[in-house]
């Protein structure tokens, strides 16, 4: 497996020169000030956590912590949610006579649509 450098973005390059130099300025352990922590989740957010960190030369877990404390949350989806349906039409009806010369068969129906094949293929094998 072959190991290829992945390029460095501009901007990130950038930033990691300033925290370079404001480590060159400051004494080792020192805490870094909030506006170079807030840089740091703006590039994280652009190019991933994991660069970042790597290339700021950050905790990962604290960059992905502050990260996700930046992020506003989403609002939880809605609990209830009413359907207001439209007005159903009043139900169907019809009435079907079928005459033949084994005999009649009359069919009122109301509120469901009826299976036309089925009735008259059950009224031809009982009619004869």
């Amino acid at each position: 497996m072959s190991h290829e450098k992945t390029a460095i973005p501009d901007d990130l390059l950038q930033l990691s020169q300033q925290f370079e130099a404001w480590r060159g300025a400051h004494p080792p352990r020192a805490r870094l000030p909030e506006t170079m922590w807030a840089a740091a989740t703006s590039m994280a957010r652009q190019h991933g956590v994991c660069p970042t960190a790597k290339t700021l030369r950050l905790d990962f877990t604290r960059l992905k912590q502050r990260l996700t404390e930046a992020t506003p949350a989403r609002s939880a989806p809605a609990q209830f949610l009413e359907l207001l349906a439209s007005p159903a039409p009043p139900p169907a009806e019809c009435v079907v006579e079928v005459e033949s010369s084994r005999g009649r068969m009359r069919v009122a129906i109301k509120g469901v649509t009826p299976d036309w094949a089925t009735l008259l293929r059950a009224f031809r094998e009982t009619a004869g």
